[in-house]
């Protein structure tokens, strides 16, 4: 296999689950067994990818590919492969093969199970990507994707409060650390002077040594920490138990939770080995490790037990890794790899016993042996290693865990404590492995229980079977299975540092030894004497709730969420949007007004000599205009629109006027755009206020008025300020003199404007239409349901006049046509369908040159559409024209994206143009540029966001209330 082929694999092994995922959601909810097939192929195809890719990564050898993004700021998509990423890949692919077979039989057909295997896929890609991201920024990404795609896998039975709940806090917790993280990332960006991940991990001795060390390491470990639910933001992952049983065997084994020490592993060596790293990721650790054992066995779900078991587990990883040893972190590698295991092996028996039984309450179950033999016994023997059981793998990890523990390496409280929490923590996993093994499978026969036991599918226990296999293989010849891959990935962290160990199953009668043979006796003894109050417990001691953390989360988010938002909410809140507004541009103002009176701002003079008396005279119409819609607003809202409209023509033709008619055309059709919407949306507004004391609401308004004109001046004449001084410069001093040199050369366009949306900053375009794209889907579903103020449908001159029309035309929908409303013949507005069709069609491919563009034929040609709406009804447009707004939306996000990932193909960054020319037959020379694609789906997007909001409008519009709301109940395709 070559390098390239190998690159391209490597990319392939990212991109392939989201694809799944994509054609997963797709399928109907009834091909459960179809999904199942779909994500244990994507899965089986990335196992396979991973295993082939392993000759690239041994001898610390690595495999980079990189996609240019923004290279001049050093953001580029890079995807790096190491023997440490390489194993964290086998262990996410092999999981996630092993989980979807399991799923197969475990979730019912009643359950949206196409849905559960997209989250699935998506999460299982953003894992990937996490683990193989060679740039900072796209670790962060891809850390933020891994904890949305969490809360949306947890929260799946969503008619589930608890599993609102978990998702929320899981979301809530890990959400957080992931802001905190990407600042630190930024920071190590900063003073590393790269986001390039192979820069940074050579970079340890800048980052210790820098001032910003510390900041950066409590950033970076706030998100490790939570993610891996370590003390004290461990409260978390047992509420996340109301996931289905899959979900929490994928996530608490070998992903979500591990994402925290695998970054902490990825960090050792550039963080490690100082006092601030021992004292706070060790306080962590070892208080997570004692802690959550100890919760352990006061458990009495299942899957409790084991999400605090996992918690545990993790925090004996956090030690390790806080020690600063080589060996420790060897010890932490090989743990993370084992835990993986044995975890997910009985994640998956606590399911089957769950769905076998119907329960999961231990206090409930007993006796199960008999009825599920081979699920138990492969059950026993996973407990056992996570017990630490010699010839089992958990028993390897743990003696070296011990074996670090009593290693002295700082003189200091918590290196002499840490032997001592290390056996007491072993002590209580013995007491809740031996727990779950002996309340569960033995004792009396189990009575009152939902379901009849039962062993389940041999392919749900199949899973498993591999898993304790693994366990039991690595743990009786660990050199001869394991050893190479840990190598391999101990290589790639530690590289030089790489320490000399031994993976023998038998290192004598020394003292780690004799800690595991204390803590295996101790823990059984303790279990023994525990035994009969553990089985009627119910919340534990009285200090449980206390010590667990959730109550001071719960308290917080009150704190935040209710008093807080609540006391915000009623000194900043109104019924009115004018108050929002008007603090809105003040903080605009402010904004504005600081780096202005800081950087000594010093406007041009200005030149009243050679001022055109018309162009002032049209300025002071535009003037007129403004104060005229201000004042008509308080007695005639139509009144004031007109005005607007009129100011706004006045921009139109200034933009004209001083040489910039792109800007003028998409001004001139915004504001016909935004007229028809205001019109359609002006009845709905609510009535004013009663003036209940006239004399004193008379002085409070003209206070109001006078305030907003203050506000509204200072705007208006700080812009002009900042645009005169811009404008008047000498052209060498300013941005434009860039854009206007390098339009053509570079652009292939003579329209500067258009040239520098679609190919200079492409980009900021692109994202500016997915904003509106969702701007557009919440405004459509916000009108959906809207419910027009009681105020609103008692307008007795709208109803009379609405009655006459309906006695006019007794035949017709009430309401149903605005242009036999306003005696317009409807004929002509639909005659203008077409022309004006053609002029989005002339402005759209003129725009690279002349003034037009995909957004300004957007806007005509949902002009064009709403024209039919005005003349002919909602029903007639739709039965006819059958616009699919949502389609236009899509196609044009779709088409975009394509065209920036088609630079790709080539070797360019994102969104990097091409033009050139091409000789037509009977046409000649003609301008090609790819931004024309861009600016499709440019024109596609802006046209179906435009007539989405036109048509929910429309709907509420064009008929009366009342008689809109009769046709919802009655009509079922109205409704639809």
């Amino acid at each position: 296999m070559t390098i390239e082929i190998a690159q391209t694999l490597l990319l392939l092994l990212v991109l392939t689950p989201f694809v799944g995922s994509l054609i997963a959601i797709s399928l109907p909810s009834d091909r459960s067994t179809m999904a199942a097939w779909l994500s244990g192929s994507i899965a089986f195809l990335c196992l396979a990818i991973t295993t082939s890719l392993y000759v690239f990564v041994i001898e610390g050898r690595v495999l980079r590919t990189d996609i240019a993004w923004i290279p001049q700021f050093g953001l580029n998509f890079t995807l790096r492969m190491d023997g440490f990423s390489w194993l964290f890949s086998a262990l996410i692919s092999a999981i996630a093969l092993l989980v979807v077979v399991y799923a197969r039989y475990y979730m019912s057909a009643e359950d949206p199970v196409p849905r559960f295997f997209s989250m699935f896929l998506a999460f299982m890609g953003a894992m990937l990507g996490l683990v193989l991201s060679g740039n900072l920024i796209l670790l962060s990404i891809f850390w933020e994707l891994t904890s949305i795609i969490s809360f949306l896998l947890i929260g799946y039975w969503y008619h589930n409060a608890n599993a609102r709940d978990g998702a929320r806090m899981a979301l809530t917790v890990t959400g957080t650390g992931g802001l905190c993280l990407f600042v630190g990332l930024l920071l190590v960006g900063h003073v590393v002077g790269s986001y390039d991940l192979d820069v940074v991990l050579a970079s340890g001795d800048t980052i210790r040594n820098h001032p910003l060390y510390v900041p950066i390491l409590v950033l970076v470990l706030m998100g490790a920490l939570t993610k891996s639910a370590q003390f004290p933001f461990h409260f978390w992952l047992p509420q996340a138990m109301a996931a289905p049983t899959p979900v929490s065997a994928f996530l608490h084994s070998a992903t979500l939770v591990k994402a925290g020490v695998f970054l902490l592993t990825r960090f050792w060596p550039v963080m490690a080995g100082t006092d601030a790293w021992f004292w706070l990721v060790g306080l962590a650790g070892l208080s997570t490790l004692l802690l959550s054992a100890y919760f352990a066995i006061f458990q009495q779900d299942l899957k409790g037990l084991l999400a605090y078991s996992t918690i545990s587990h993790l925090g004996l990883i956090t030690v390790l890794l806080s020690l600063g040893s080589p060996l420790a972190a060897v010890a932490a590698i090989f743990h993370t790899m084992n835990h993986a295991t044995f975890k997910a092996s009985l994640f998956m028996a606590a399911g089957i016993i769950d769905h076998e039984t119907g329960t999961r309450d231990m206090r409930r179950l007993s006796g199960l042996f008999k009825y599920m033999p081979i699920t138990a016994t492969l059950a026993m023997v996973a407990s056992a290693s996570m017990a630490g059981v010699p010839l089992l793998n958990g028993f390897l990890s743990k003696e070296m865990f011990f074996a670090e523990a009593i290693e002295t390496h700082r003189v200091n409280l918590l290196d002499t404590l840490t032997p001592y929490v290390a056996t007491l923590a072993s002590l209580f996993a013995v007491t809740y492995s031996l727990r779950f093994i002996y309340t569960v499978f033995f004792g009396p026969k189990p009575h009152d229980l939902p379901n009849e036991p039962h062993e389940p599918p041999h392919w749900m226990i199949a899973p498993i079977g591999f898993l304790v296999l693994a366990c039991l293989v690595i743990g009786i010849v660990p050199s001869l299975t394991i050893g190479p891959l840990l190598h391999t990935a101990v290589v790639s962290v530690l590289r030089e540092e790489t320490p000399v160990y031994s993976l023998a199953v038998w290192h004598g009668w020394n003292l780690p030894f004799f800690m595991s043979l204390f803590a295996l006796v101790a823990g059984i003894l303790l279990y023994v004497v525990m035994r009969p109050y553990l089985a009627t417990s119910v919340e534990g001691p009285p200090y449980f709730r206390r010590l667990q953390g959730q109550r001071v989360f719960e308290r917080i988010l009150v704190t935040i969420s209710w008093k807080w938002a609540r006391m915000v909410e009623m000194k900043a809140g109104t019924r009115r949007l004018q108050p929002q507004m008007r603090i809105l541009v003040f903080v605009a103002i402010v904004a504005a007004a600081t780096p202005l009176l800081w950087g000594r701002f010093q406007p041009a003079d200005f030149a009243f000599r050679n001022i055109d008396p018309v162009f002032a005279i049209l300025w002071l119409i535009g003037m007129a205009c403004a104060v005229g819609a201000a004042y008509q607003a308080k007695f005639h809202r139509l009144a004031s629109l007109v005005l607007l409209g009129g100011a706004g023509l006045v921009t139109c033709i200034t933009f004209v006027w001083l040489s910039a008619p792109d800007l003028a055309v998409t001004q001139l059709l915004v504001e016909i755009v935004t007229t028809v919407l205001i019109l359609l949306g002006l009845r709905w507004l609510p009535k004013r206020f009663e003036k209940t004391d006239a004399a004193a609401m008379s002085v409070g308004v003209r206070m109001r008025r006078l305030r907003d004109l203050v506000v509204a001046v200072t705007a208006g004449v700080g812009l002009m300020l900042i645009s005169y001084t811009v404008m008047t410069r000498p052209m060498p001093e300013t941005i434009s003199s860039y854009f206007l040199e390098r339009a053509y050369s570079e652009g292939g366009g003579t329209n500067v404007v258009n040239v520098i949306l679609v190919d200079f900053r492409g980009f900021d375009t692109f994202g500016e239409i997915a904003v509106l794209a969702i701007v557009a889907l919440t405004v459509f579903s916000l009108l959906l349901r809207f419910r027009p103020a009681a105020e609103s449908l008692e307008r007795p001159e709208q109803q009379r006049v609405q009655n006459a029309f309906d006695a006019r035309h007794p035949e017709r929908e009430t309401g149903e046509s605005v242009a036999e409303y306003l005696h317009i013949p409807s004929v002509i507005m639909r005659w203008l369908f077409p022309v004006i069709g053609m002029f989005a069609a002339f402005l759209f491919f003129r725009g690279h040159d002349l003034p037009g563009g995909g957004f300004a034929a957007g806007i005509a040609l949902s002009i064009a559409f709403i024209l039919q709406y005005m003349s002919s009804g909602t029903r007639w447009v739709e039965e006819r024209l059958r616009i699919h707004p949502l389609r236009w939306i899509s196609v044009g996000l779709l088409v975009s994206t394509a065209t920036g990932l088609g630079s790709w193909m080539f070797g360019y960054p994102f969104l990097t143009t091409h033009s050139r020319y091409a000789d037509l037959p009977l046409i000649g020379e003609m301008p090609l540029a790819s931004a024309i694609l861009f600016d499709l789906g440019v024109f596609s997007l802006v046209t179906g966001a435009t007539v989405l909001i036109l048509i929910a409008l429309a709907h509420q519009s064009v008929r009366s209330p009342r008689a809109h709301m009769r046709s919802v109940k009655l009509s079922g395709k109205e409704k639809s």
